[in-house]
């Protein structure tokens, strides 16, 4: 265990603090556990982590967290207090349910680690319930307004470029174009940055698109001229879930139609929430862990701990489903890698 984070100072009154993850799991969720664990411990907390999100709070289903349960977990991926989504969470009763539940266990605040419909259900658990709520950010899709990075978003690429890679000996040997499409739910995040990673000649999502008929055949021209001049020996498409009106299996068929060159897809799927995190996933979970726990201590209450400009701040749980990671940022982060891509 870190010396930095020994049990000492305890509070003379233990208070109790409750964990969840909700939502789609992804990695580095243990190691955020792991860290508010062991922070909250030396500020003298009684700590406990609720069952599959949202449901453990409704239906009163914990355990435990101590020094031994989060021991050696920080490399593992998903979570060990398991997910889910929550539809009770929608309706009024669902809500005052989980309110109960936090007031008969005596539990004065609560760290919430997910993505949107997570932080969404805290918002509306808020209404009923006033003890402290703080929100981490932990979704690979890093579609959370307020912070530039979410736990998980990083080994999510890195997967998705070892998938991507693979396909590419395959397009290589059978000179193929493929279309790959990976998760990101209605962003275009993972797409940009495993596709800019793997020298994709196509990146598709949402965001670049304003005409979807003329982006589609814009697409088409640029993929014939360049199986005319024989270069590259592959072309790989990477299109983020959701980005067209059609599935990734059609846009193959109308690419090979089109063009007479052999097209097939592929879809990376779950995989890409699986895995051990990565580096950087470890140490942003650890450190949004601690903050968690830092501003608890500090009396605050429904906010979000995120990561801005290589700085941990703290933004309203409120504000946090905006959409303000703009098209704008996505397509300007294309421009400065353009040499990779056909048009």
């Amino acid at each position: 265990m870190d010396s930095s984070i020994m049990p000492q100072n305890k509070k003379p009154v233990k208070q109790r603090l409750a964990i969840i993850t909700s939502g789609g799991d992804a990695p580095g969720m243990n190691a955020s556990i792991r860290a508010i664990t062991l922070k909250a411990l030396q500020n003298g907390y009684d700590v406990i982590g609720f069952i599959a999100g949202f449901h453990g709070l409704i239906n009163a289903e914990f355990i435990q967290l101590d020094l031994k349960s989060v021991d050696n977990i920080i490399h593992k991926g998903g979570t060990i207090l398991k997910t889910a989504r929550c539809k009770d969470m929608f309706n009024e009763q669902g809500v005052k349910k989980a309110s109960c539940t936090l007031n008969n266990l005596d539990i004065e605040s609560l760290i919430v680690i997910g993505g949107d419909g997570s932080f969404k259900g805290a918002q509306a658990l808020s209404e009923y319930w006033h003890g402290q709520i703080i929100g981490i950010p932990g979704t690979i899709d890093n579609d959370i307004n307020g912070t530039d990075q979410t736990i998980g978003f990083w080994t999510a690429i890195d997967t998705a470029l070892d998938c991507i890679d693979k396909i590419r000996d395959t397009a290589d040997a059978f000179d193929r174009i493929f279309v790959i499409e990976v998760m990101g739910r209605d962003c275009g995040f993972i797409a940009m940055e495993s596709g800019i990673a793997s020298g994709a000649q196509q990146i598709i999502c949402h965001e670049l698109i304003s005409d979807e008929a003329d982006f589609i055949q814009q697409l088409l021209i640029s993929i014939k001229k360049a199986s005319k001049q024989s270069y590259p020996q592959s072309y790989v498409i990477v299109v983020a879930e959701n980005a067209l009106s059609f599935s990734t299996a059609e846009l193959a068929k109308k690419i090979s139609e089109y063009t007479q060159v052999d097209t097939r897809s592929a879809i990376l799927g779950y995989v890409q929430r699986g895995g051990a995190p990565v580096a950087m996933d470890r140490v942003l979970a650890t450190q949004l862990g601690i903050k968690a726990v830092e501003a608890i201590n500090k009396q605050k209450r429904n906010l979000m701990i995120g990561m801005s400009k290589g700085e941990i701040i703290t933004f309203p749980l409120s504000q946090t489903g905006l959409k303000n990671k703009t098209n704008k940022d996505l397509i300007k982060r294309l421009e400065q890698f353009s040499f990779n891509l056909t048009i």
